[in-house]
């Protein structure tokens, strides 16, 4: 129990004579208003106006709202004709779109037509051909030798036991050949995986956790070989 000679003890102190804490005062935090008005679209803040302008519409605790209900209004009002008006005039942007899009089109299918009566006429004469205001397609070259494939890249595939290859597409060549071998790599580890004719493939059946190599050449006319790639290595998911 405290007593009046206990060193150090006031009588404001906030312990009561017989030793209890005397009762603190509460502390209400204020509460803020959040409108999120930065993530709402523009239909969706005029809604919401219209929630709060109809909630404090005589609502006794908001007896002199600042701007007043009445402005609240007038700017819904102006947005919504705004937004109507950008509405009709996205729409009206959409057709001229289709439409230009279609008359666009239909001229191509005519040049088509035009340049296909230009060259029967003039039985592939260049000068002719070049009189009537069209270019002349360049005589097709010799593609040589397939370069090398470069920036073989190798990744995880989504899916266990898979991954994914990319490179940068070769001229002229017709397909590509994989080939994959196990770690490590020696001359007679490398094996047949498959032939893609895009720069881009998905290999599956592996192990997950075996690290495999792999390399990509290739293919043009004539079964024309390109060297093999750099290798590239990935760990398999």
């Amino acid at each position: 129990m405290a007593s009046y000679d206990t060193p150090g003890l006031l009588y404001d102190s906030g312990v009561l004579y017989d030793g209890a804490l005397a009762p603190q005062p509460q502390r209400n935090r204020m509460a803020k208003v959040r409108l999120g008005l930065q993530n709402l679209t523009a239909d969706e803040i005029v809604a919401l106006a219209n929630l709060i302008k109809t909630a404090m519409t005589g609502n006794a605790n908001f007896t002199t709202p600042n701007p007043s209900l009445a402005t609240i209004g007038t700017g819904i009002t102006t947005a919504q004709t705004k937004i109507a008006a950008y509405n009709t005039a996205v729409a009206a942007q959409a057709t001229a779109l289709g439409d230009r899009d279609n008359a666009i089109l239909s001229l191509r299918g005519l040049l088509t037509q035009e340049a296909a009566y230009v060259e029967n006429i003039t039985n592939g004469d260049r000068v002719k051909i070049e009189s009537a205001g069209m270019s002349v397609r360049a005589d097709a070259s010799p593609i040589g030798p397939m370069p090398q494939v470069l920036n073989l890249v190798v990744t995880a595939d989504d899916n266990d036991g898979a991954l994914d290859a990319a490179w940068d597409p070769v001229r002229g060549a017709g397909s590509y050949e994989i080939q994959v071998s196990v770690d490590p790599v020696s001359p007679t580890s490398w094996a047949f995986k498959e032939v893609s004719n895009k720069s881009t493939v998905v290999l599956n059946n592996f192990t997950s956790g075996a690290k495999m190599w792999v390399r990509v050449r290739a293919i043009g006319a004539d079964n024309n070989k390109g060297p093999w790639s750099d290798p590239a290595v990935k760990t398999v998911p």
